[in-house]
């Protein structure tokens, strides 16, 4: 099981961010929703390890929020409340994203399996330094690809030629970004082989 801990960044110099996160993930598939814990933290709980990564990147592409990935067994029945679950996941989270808060892509993972947790880690801080370090072209052409569109459709909507949009997805790193979220979810699935619960 997987433990999302989210906490602000700057959070005295900024709005309260957390109502819109807690909005925007309402209906994704976790298995307790997004919770504000305190202050500007919020939890979640996942079992599915592409989410994981799908949400950490995202929240990592942005200057706002830390992001700690627990993994680990969590103690059922899960209470309704996310803030109200125990267990070693919440404990890694927690570990997490105390180091996220000083981590080169403000992404940490944690869990029993540390070596395989450590390589996790790794594949997905690459990606997020990946995708936090293009340009606003870039950006604008993996959203397109995002939205399902062929090259030469998304070359279409940005007037340019074919050549051109393959050349701007090779220097974003199109292709490596999506090799990497799966080695990133590999590495998190393989941590999680101790089991993803505890009654």
């Amino acid at each position: 099981m997987f433990v999302l801990t989210v906490d602000q960044r700057r959070s005295r110099r900024d709005i309260d961010r957390v109502p819109d996160l807690l909005e925007h993930y309402r209906a994704h598939q976790l298995v307790r929703p997004f919770d504000r814990t305190a202050g500007d933290e919020v939890q979640a709980v996942c079992e599915d390890a592409a989410t994981v990564v799908s949400i950490a990147l995202e929240l990592v592409a942005t200057p706002h929020w830390s992001v700690g990935i627990g993994i680990g067994y969590v103690e059922l029945p899960l209470p309704e409340t996310t803030r109200a679950g125990r267990g070693p996941a919440f404990e890694a989270a927690r570990d997490a994203v105390t180091r996220a808060k000083n981590a080169p892509a403000a992404l940490a993972v944690s869990g029993p399996e540390s070596a395989t947790a450590e390589d996790a880690e790794t594949a997905s801080t690459l990606v997020a330094l990946l995708i936090n370090r293009r340009s606003d072209q870039g950006r604008e052409a993996v959203a397109l690809m995002e939205r399902g569109l062929t090259q030469t459709e998304a070359a279409e909507q940005l007037k340019i030629s074919k050549q051109a949009m393959s050349q701007r997805l090779s220097v974003a790193g199109w292709h490596v970004e999506s090799a990497g979220r799966t080695l990133g979810t590999r590495l998190l699935e393989a941590a999680d082989g101790t089991g993803s619960h505890r009654s």
